[in-house]
């Protein structure tokens, strides 16, 4: 098995601008990203921004980095072009590393490369995990996943889905055994030419309405493998807040021991 790790980090944040350099335990949050991944068996990890911040602390950690443009609407839209830019053949395979997830375990980036290469009718893979917790079936920023039975994406969405008509006709207070409720890791695996290609694609009313970007692919009749893992990841960091509860403890449960490719 044979793939990089590229992690897009840009600067600017609605919620939160400035987070990839936030601090933990004395470095950037992007580095500790990077080191993270650097645990896996990617040949190489990058960072891919349009900071020169950004850039600029990778370079003093010794982080592999590139610069890419800052007009990218989506994070795979700047992997496209960090494909390009590498030159990749169209049967590579780009692990997308979300920039706020320092605690990412490394063998869920090997297990999401490694479900790639063994569908190769599938342009992407994910994972996604079994929904236990009812509020996280009406919580529209849990973003939920139907599976086929040959283990690839039926479709993805913030709404409860799939939806169970009897048990839920009063509503949505429990959920029924047996129901297979599933919620998306934001964690992927592309093959180099979907990624050159995925810009070129028209945006579907689907994508613009739930705003998620990986319904443009299942929209044109791409194919995305996915794989169910026992756990949720770690938490990453989306808000101040995030980043306040996790600082506390970081040094603490961060026990891989770090190196860089």
């Amino acid at each position: 098995m044979s793939f990089i790790v590229v992690i897009p980090a840009r600067y600017a944040s609605t919620r939160f601008p400035g987070k990839p350099l936030i601090d933990l335990n004395g470095k950037p949050m992007v580095v500790r990203v990077a080191e993270r991944a650097s645990l896996s068996s990617a040949t190489q990890v990058l960072v891919a921004t349009d900071d020169a911040r950004i850039a600029a602390a990778c370079g003093e950690h010794g982080v592999a980095h590139v610069m890419t443009r800052n007009d990218h609407p989506t994070g795979t839209d700047r992997l496209s072009e960090v494909s390009a830019l590498l030159n990749l053949p169209d049967d590579a395979v780009v692990v997308n590393v979300q920039g706020d997830e320092p605690l990412i375990p490394a063998n869920v980036i090997d297990q999401v490369a490694a479900m790639l290469e063994a569908n190769p009718n599938a342009s992407i893979a994910t994972l996604c995990h079994s929904i236990h917790d009812v509020a996280d079936v009406t919580n529209t920023n849990v973003v939920k996943c139907v599976i086929s039975e040959i283990g690839e994406a039926m479709y993805f969405s913030r709404a409860p889905i799939p939806f169970a008509r009897d048990a839920w006709r009063e509503g949505v207070d429990s959920i029924p055994q047996g129901l297979p409720m599933y919620r998306h890791i934001g964690l992927y695996a592309y093959r180099a030419g979907f990624l050159r290609r995925f810009p070129q694609l028209p945006i579907p009313a689907i994508e613009q309405h739930e705003a998620l970007e990986q319904l443009r692919a299942l929209a044109h009749g791409f194919r995305i493998a996915v794989a169910v893992v026992h756990d949720a990841l770690p938490p990453g960091i989306d808000t101040p807040d995030d980043y306040e509860r996790l600082k506390a403890t970081y040094s603490s449960i961060n026990r891989e021991a770090p190196r860089l490719c």
